[in-house]
């Protein structure tokens, strides 16, 4: 099974705030070499998780249990024209806090609308343009980060999911391997967090009674665990680049599994 116990792919949703319950928001895991099941919000009573609940439960299992590679479906930087237009240093961490500074989607009361359209934060400083894409999603042939408002877009998902991967850096710390800005090879014994598009995963089509959104998540988990088994993850890690373009993707992120 490589160097994970477990597999956990989660299918993001931007809508709502930090607090509602989303339908579009599904988590799966794998264990062993079990399929992977979907994974319900703790206590019982709730059908749908909330981005604050998925961040916390992610805390907890993290620094309980390991070590795991988590799939998590959104942007997790911008293209480098983002940095070079708002002047901003090629550091991920410094990002991430520039970012929730203008964009504090893990409040419990701010939309990734209000702050569109003004209404909250203050996120019409730190705008980017539908045509900018990063390395990673012209070869997945993946949407922009910023293309809103179409079908298949992760945009909102992205705004509204960066400020939570600053929360789980800061407090899972070290425990934690934070793929690629940390490095391109894992330290062993350590959990990961990466970025999947489940376009690239998706093997099979939708069954068991899963949504689209719960068959993403599904195909995340489901796909991590096949290549741990047939040895293909380590090639997943390795992406083909050239020295240039991996000094861009250590800014821009890259997509696990987009070779």
């Amino acid at each position: 099974m490589g160097p994970f116990h477990t597999y956990i792919g989660l299918d993001y949703s931007g809508a709502g705030t930090a607090l509602s319950p989303l339908p579009g928001l599904s988590l799966y895991v794998a264990t062993g070499d079990a399929a992977p099941g979907r994974m319900l919000p703790p206590g019982g009573i709730a059908r749908y998780w909330t981005r604050r609940d998925v961040a916390a439960w992610l805390v907890e299992t993290l620094r309980s249990r390991g070590p795991m590679l988590v799939g998590v479906d959104h942007g997790f930087s911008f293209p480098v024209r983002y940095f070079e237009t708002h002047g901003l240093a090629a550091d991920w961490s410094r990002f991430l806090d520039d970012f929730q500074a203008h964009w504090p989607t893990d409040e419990a009361d701010v939309t990734v609308e209000a702050v569109r359209r003004g209404r909250a934060g203050s996120g019409l400083e730190r705008r980017g343009d539908a045509r900018w894409r990063r390395l990673s999603e012209v070869r997945s042939r993946a949407k922009s980060v910023f293309h809103f408002d179409v079908p298949g877009s992760v945009a909102k998902s992205t705004h509204a999911g960066l400020p939570w991967l600053r929360h789980l850096r800061r407090e899972l710390g070290g425990r934690c391997f934070f793929w690629p800005f940390d490095g391109w090879i894992p330290r062993p014994g350590c959990s990961v967090i990466a970025e999947v598009y489940p376009a690239l995963c998706n093997q099979e089509a939708a069954g068991a009674g899963r949504n689209a959104h719960e068959h993403d998540a599904w195909s995340v988990a489901r796909w991590m665990q096949q290549s741990a088994a047939d040895g293909t993850l380590t090639a997943a890690f390795a992406p083909r680049l050239t020295a240039q373009e991996r000094e861009t993707a250590r800014v821009e992120g890259w997509i696990l599994g987009c070779q």
